[in-house]
């Protein structure tokens, strides 16, 4: 008896995710959540250096600035409510020192191109279609960091804008890496404060902008991680209190579908292995000083010493 339709997968045979693979993560809070994944499993990431980014066009002016090396200036900050932010990162990199801000937001530009550059996949987030545009310098924000309302315009950007910035990120991308792997995917949470019929139609503009770039062929691929939510967990008790993000089971089984299809076969072994190795490093013991948890530990060195001898960037 079959319980719940299953969004049939196949493994990625061309590109798939190895332990030589560079990964860059991009995009809304649930890029983090299977940027976590990867990490957990030490595969080399980096994840949203700029933060959160929950729209296409936050994420296009990340990579183009990034791409043409242009530095924050002081003109890029302002200040609000006892600290700095800018208008094109999270407010996880806002501070009440305003040269700090500046220091932080170009060690990540730089960072960040550097791993655009070495990158071998990059995964892309997408949240909203839903844009603030301030209206003082007529720019589409990443973030209002609480600034009031009445300073922005709220605008949907329709498909069309959507598949255009979608392109130009991946025309971007590989003006500077021809060889890189973007995989396109829309995140689960629901953005309930646009409202019900709202955030409904923001996901489907997302997800026909997306398929427009779309193309395997030129190393462009879709994952179905709002699908996935949408179709096979169909059910409160998949998502956190709040009922808007999805719990813990939702994101290990969405992860599950993830390294399915994209993780090679030859990484599944070491994965296994790491997987050994951090329930080790978590495990508490009851009598620290005893022998058998002596031996306990130094079994687990070994094992990380062994690893290691494979794969000498992995560090626990």
């Amino acid at each position: 008896m079959l319980l719940q339709t299953n969004i049939p997968f196949k493994k990625e045979t061309y590109h798939p995710i190895t332990y030589d693979a560079n990964v860059c993560l991009l995009g809304s809070c649930f890029s983090e959540h299977m940027g976590g994944k990867l990490s957990y499993y030490k595969f080399k990431t980096l994840q949203n250096p700029f933060g959160i980014l929950f729209h296409p066009k936050a994420i296009e002016h990340i990579i183009l600035r990034a791409i043409n090396e242009e530095e924050f200036t002081s003109d890029a900050i302002f200040y609000a409510n006892e600290r700095w932010h800018c208008f094109e990162a999270h407010s996880a990199l806002s501070n009440a020192d305003k040269d700090i801000v500046l220091s932080n937001l170009n060690t990540a530009l730089k960072k960040t191109l550097q791993t655009l550059r070495e990158a071998s996949h990059i995964i892309i987030t997408l949240g909203t279609a839903w844009t603030y545009r301030h209206i003082e310098t007529d720019t589409t924000v990443a973030n209002c960091h609480k600034v009031r309302q009445k300073k922005f315009l709220k605008e949907l950007l329709s498909v069309d804008e959507v598949s255009a910035s979608i392109d130009n990120c991946v025309a971007l991308l590989k003006s500077i890496n021809p060889n890189i792997t973007t995989i396109f995917t829309v995140s689960p949470v629901r953005h309930l404060k646009d409202g019900f019929v709202e955030n409904q139609q923001s996901k489907a503009h997302l997800l026909a902008g997306i398929h427009q770039v779309v193309d395997i062929r030129n190393q462009i691929h879709y994952f179905p991680s709002y699908e996935l939510m949408m179709d096979e967990l169909r059910d409160y008790r998949f998502y956190a209190e709040d009922m808007i993000h999805p719990n813990a089971l939702a994101i290990q089984y969405i992860w599950e579908k993830f390294s399915h299809a994209w993780i090679s076969h030859e990484s599944e072994k070491t994965m296994q292995e790491i997987e050994t190795i951090q329930k080790g490093l978590l495990h508490k013991p009851f009598n620290p000083n005893s022998e058998a948890h002596q031996q306990f530990l130094a079994n687990l060195q070994a094992k990380i010493a062994q690893l290691q001898q494979q794969f000498p960037e992995i560090a626990f």
